[in-house]
């Protein structure tokens, strides 16, 4: 058997609905075959706590190692594990095309769903990832008032921790009751003018955390657009991803958001339109998870074939002669985090390359933030979450920059409490990228 491998990472479809990814016994074979050949290689120790943990319990196994550990034992890996996919897509040498078949967060996506056909979600985990709902009960006109004065009140605060287990010390995202699609407005009758790699028209999925908490970030991605006269439409029909019910193992209400989702995706794909989702995950769910979900869905393929990164399709309309670099105001020095769901897209640095050609001295940090969606929020994993961070505020701190950003703006929020709580924030601003760029173009 060959060492390691030199080719590119190939995904084999996820077999979902075939009942024997959910036996139990068939799962914790695989488990074993796959935490067997981790520990003989650990390059990925540095990535999450998904391995550390696996490798602590291998330790403790002594000579028995992986055999020696009890089985009860390896839903304490999975548990770690969000699916942030950087283990197959950066670190690991035994993926496919390797004949070792490795596929260590879908084999932990495996382990999730038999998890949760079984019962074993708590209701804090079910609601924590029902973004759509949630954002739309907190955001209601007076009821957002109250939600958001709650998420800041110490006393309140302990009470959510009690009862529902999200920790008391994170900062969490603030509701908006203007929704960004109520808010959008239309475009301005642009010209279509495609590119020899960018479509000419953008249709925007604004993802629930631009809708119900952000949404000044989807009006910053609008006046980039009018600016560089690309016409843009809102889709049609939108709801969650469906992400944060893949990392509950949720995947029949992947099924059913996809549902609500695909054929409208499709419909506008199909009319020429580039797709802009401005969430890192929302993008990479459409671009890679839906497909391997359901292989032989076509919608699924044209949609994936048709979304983009926002900064992915700004640089390739910069690459076609047909973004405009008339920016009036520098940014200094800005410190950039690329998201772990950012990474795995195989697209490039293209939010730092567009911040760079601002004129930003631009100081780049590669490296999980620990947060992930709601991973990080809980209250037994906000202390790793903060441990794993630890480096990412160090390095974001370097220089003194006048921005912190990251693509993932949950990961921003991340990043500034604990530069904040380690005292070196200084005079940063948290800013998303789009807003850096709408601020480099001096547009209001």
């Amino acid at each position: 058997m060959r060492e390691g491998n030199l080719e590119a990472p190939t995904r084999h479809s996820i077999d979902w609905k075939n009942p024997q990814f959910y036996d139990e016994a068939a799962c914790e074979q695989e488990l074993e075959r796959v935490f067997d050949i981790c520990h003989g290689c650990r390059r990925c120790v540095s990535l999450c706590n998904a391995f550390p943990t696996l490798f602590d319990l291998i330790d403790e196994a002594g000579d028995a190692e992986v055999a020696g550990i009890p089985k009860e034992k390896y839903g304490s890996v999975v548990d770690q594990c969000y699916l942030c996919d950087v283990c197959y897509m950066t670190k690991c040498p035994y993926v496919p095309p390797h004949p070792w078949n490795l596929d260590f967060p879908h084999t932990m996506l495996r382990a999730k769903a038999i998890k949760f056909k079984a019962g074993e979600a708590s209701f804090r985990d079910r609601l924590l990832t029902s973004t759509d709902m949630v954002g739309k009960l907190a955001s209601i006109p007076v009821v957002v008032q109250v939600v958001n004065a709650t998420n800041k009140n110490s006393a309140a605060r302990g009470v959510m921790e009690a009862v529902l287990g999200v920790k008391k010390e994170r900062w969490l995202p603030e509701y908006d009751s203007a929704h960004f699609r109520k808010t959008a407005g239309e475009s301005a009758a642009h010209l279509v003018t495609n590119g020899e790699r960018t479509p000419g028209k953008v249709a925007i999925y604004s993802t629930c955390y631009v809708n119900y908490n952000e949404p000044g970030i989807g009006h910053d991605l609008v006046k980039l657009l009018e600016h560089n006269d690309i016409p843009w439409t809102l889709v049609e029909k939108e709801a969650c991803c469906g992400m944060p019910k893949l990392e509950l193992g949720d995947l029949d209400s992947v099924e059913k958001l996809k549902q609500v989702n695909i054929p409208a995706l499709a419909e506008i794909a199909r009319a020429g339109y580039a797709i802009l989702t401005p969430v890192p995950s929302c993008t990479l769910m459409f671009k890679l998870e839906l497909p391997l979900l359901f292989p032989e869905d076509a919608d699924a393929k044209v949609v994936a074939d048709a979304m983009f990164d926002p900064f992915e399709y700004f640089v390739l309309r910069h690459k076609d002669g047909l973004l405009k670099t008339d920016f009036k105001q520098q940014l200094g020095k800005v410190s950039y985090h690329i998201p772990c769901h950012s990474r795995v897209q195989n697209v490039g640095r293209k939010t730092e390359e567009m911040l760079k050609l601002t004129g930003a001295t631009v100081n780049t940090v590669e490296r999980c933030s620990g947060h992930d969606g709601t991973w990080g929020v809980k209250k037994e994993y906000y202390a790793l979450s903060m441990k794993i961070g630890k480096p990412v505020f160090k390095a974001m701190a370097k220089d003194a920059p006048d921005y912190i950003s990251s693509d993932c703006a949950i990961a921003g929020r991340h990043i500034l409490q604990g530069m904040t709580e380690d005292g070196s924030a200084g005079h940063a601003q948290k800013q998303h990228p789009l807003t850096l760029l709408r601020i480099a173009y001096g547009l209001e």
